[in-house]
């Protein structure tokens, strides 16, 4: 499932890390820093130094948006986020296909992220740059996927997945891997569209008592598959 969460980011949040990624000159780093031996090899990009003031600082600012995105919450289900990064791209710039890695260390705590899905925020306006698309490929082919800044695009780390070459401007990004609750993507998009039917009935007035049993159909579906 690829899930597009809109407007992740209110506009003072926007404001701040655009701020300091433009005053964080010093922090910008070969983008290689943090790829596997695949991805290495194909990566060529800048990223803001993982353990530097700029990133903790501003990952904190992104994983509290997620926290109050509901949309996030429903379709990702997380159960461990690993602390966002952020990346830049300008003319040249790309990254070819690749699949992340499996499992992840996180650098404060030390404990294993199972990657089941990656996640690109947008922090650049499309029409700013040329090129630069994120490109998702599933069994339905390859997604160009370019968002509004402040939007995100949730999917499976399974996928083939790259950023085409910039040939114009500079695009910026935030990107981040779930572990979640549901490991198995298919059990995941099932809990999302049963969660979304219940929301809308609700909303419009349907009958309590069915929607009561939805409720309990999905928390009892969510119980058996749950992966802790």
């Amino acid at each position: 499932m690829l899930l597009h969460v809109p407007a992740v980011l209110d506009a003072d949040a926007f404001r701040r890390i655009g701020a300091r990624l433009d005053a964080a000159a010093g922090d910008w780093v070969d983008g290689r820093a943090t790829a596997g031996h695949q991805g290495a090899a194909v990566k060529h990009n800048q990223q803001i130094a993982e353990h530097s003031k700029t990133s903790i600082e501003l990952s904190d600012v992104v994983l509290s948006a997620l926290e109050r995105n509901p949309l996030f919450i429903s379709g990702a289900l997380p159960n461990r986020v690993y602390p966002p990064l952020f990346n830049r791209y300008s003319e040249g710039m790309h990254f070819g296909g690749h699949v992340d890695g499996a499992v992840r260390i996180h650098p404060g705590s030390g404990h294993k992220i199972r990657t089941d899905l990656s996640a690109t925020l947008f922090l650049s306006a499309p029409e700013s740059y040329d090129g630069g698309a994120l490109l998702i490929e599933d069994t339905f082919g390859v997604h160009s996927v370019k968002l509004p800044a402040g939007d995100l695009i949730v999917y499976p780390a399974t996928s083939l997945h790259g950023v085409e070459a910039i040939t114009r401007g500079v695009r910026v990004g935030c990107f981040f891997w779930i572990q979640s609750l549901i490991r198995d993507d298919g059990q995941r998009t099932i809990l999302f569209d049963l969660d979304r039917a219940i929301q809308q009935l609700t909303a419009t007035g349907a009958d309590q008592a069915s929607c009561v049993q939805l409720a309990g159909c999905y928390h009892n579906l969510l119980r058996m598959w749950t992966d802790t």
